[in-house]
């Protein structure tokens, strides 16, 4: 049978009705915000929606070059050629040409920086299994599924405007999240403002990305624009302890783009706080334990349990523990047996493993005999209180 208790915690539920929590209206027509300190999801707004990603999917390119170096099959200082495919490309570009044999570490600034699509062209046949930048996007969409990308699909390097070629903005928050984690060698690459690559593209090298350099801990990562795209952003932000990761699409203007993602940085800050609720150690609740040497045991958290909340509903939460039961003895100090499940206004609930607080033995004859008495006493008199029985 599943138990229902009720859980103590050192957040209480508040004396006075809580506010509710406010969500952000963002005029992104799709938008994802995980608060990746705690792996709360904020917001969602058609974040499973298989879109254009425009530019934002570079990221991907570069996720598979940094893996690339990482496992020694491409260096830092080695020089790539420049096919005329690479070099065909228009937009935004190192203006390339096939007399060139760039750095990889030029490329990666190149894409990281200057968003250029030659460079993401340069990587990707080199990497590519058949040489080509086709191929190499095929193997995009298989790495990604790997990677847990469920809804994107690649069919260039680049973003370029492409039938077929869309992403997700959770599988954007997703990447991105991967990159800063799995990468931070190579992440201060992302809050780089300019690169001058050669001196021959004076127009073209400023970071489009509008948050760096305003003082709000915004360290990366990439933006995207096409006329079927509109204005996006895949960008992060530390403050303190607390690091966010956003995405947004589907915007007018560059400069909507860059007001709506600056409020999004500030709303996630300051509309949420990270607390802790209880301690390792701290006895939740009690489950009822069958055919023990004591009837029941102590339900505790492994670890200390820090959540994201409102600022307005810090002090509001609920809680229940959930277990099948009675647990059947023996039970062992540290085995998993229940379930705390705790909720906040407004996001998601959290789901804490509890644990055995101390052994319990199988009990003796004395013990079994009360134990097969209750259960005989319960299908007789299913709605008696048995409570005050010995061992009930």
């Amino acid at each position: 049978m599943v138990r229902r208790l009720a859980a103590l915690l050192l957040v209480f539920m508040a004396a006075a009705p809580p506010l509710s929590a406010q969500t952000f209206d963002t005029q992104a027509g799709a938008a994802y915000v995980l608060d990746q300190t705690t792996g709360t999801v904020l917001l969602e707004k058609q974040a499973d929606a298989p879109l254009p990603p425009a530019s934002m999917s570079k990221l991907m390119t570069l996720y598979m070059a940094f893996e690339a170096i990482a496992d020694g099959r491409l260096q830092l200082d080695e020089r790539l050629p420049v096919s005329e495919h690479a070099m065909s490309y228009g937009g935004s570009t190192m203006f390339l040409d096939t007399t060139d044999r760039p750095l990889v570490e030029d490329l990666l600034r190149g894409i990281i920086v200057l968003s250029g699509n030659d460079a993401c062209a340069v990587i990707a046949e080199a990497l590519s299994p058949d040489g080509t930048e086709a191929g190499f996007a095929r193997l995009m969409t298989e790495r990604g599924r790997e990677i847990g990308l469920t809804n994107s699909v690649f069919v260039n390097s680049n973003g370029w405007p492409a039938p077929g070629h869309h992403m997700s903005m959770r599988d954007l928050g997703t990447l991105a999240n991967r990159l800063i984690t799995e990468f931070p060698t190579f992440y201060p690459l992302f809050s780089e403002q300019e690169f001058l690559f050669d001196g021959r593209a004076p127009t073209n090298i400023h970071n489009r990305n509008p948050l760096l350099g305003l003082g709000i801990g915004a360290d990366g990562l990439k933006t995207g624009h096409t006329q079927e795209a509109g204005y996006g952003l895949v960008g992060s932000a530390k403050q303190g302890d607390r690091r966010i990761i956003f995405v947004i699409s589907g915007l007018d203007t560059q400069q909507q783009r860059a007001d709506e993602s600056e409020r999004l940085v500030n709303w996630a800050f300051r509309q949420f706080v990270e607390r802790k609720v209880t301690t390792a150690g701290t006895r939740i609740a009690e489950a009822e334990v069958w055919m023990g040497a004591a009837p029941d045991v102590g339900l505790t958290v492994t670890e200390d349990v820090r959540l994201l909340l409102p600022v307005l509903e810090q002090d509001s939460l609920s809680a229940e523990v959930i277990y099948t039961g009675p647990i059947e003895a023996p039970v062992a100090q540290g085995d998993e047996v229940a379930e705390l499940v705790i909720n906040r206004e407004g996001l998601p609930e959290v789901r804490v493993p509890l644990v055995a607080e101390a052994d319990v033995e199988r009990g003796g004859f004395r013990q079994r005999v009360q134990a097969a008495a209750l259960v005989v006493l319960r299908k007789i008199a299913p709605e008696a209180d048995l409570t005050a029985l010995p061992g009930a």
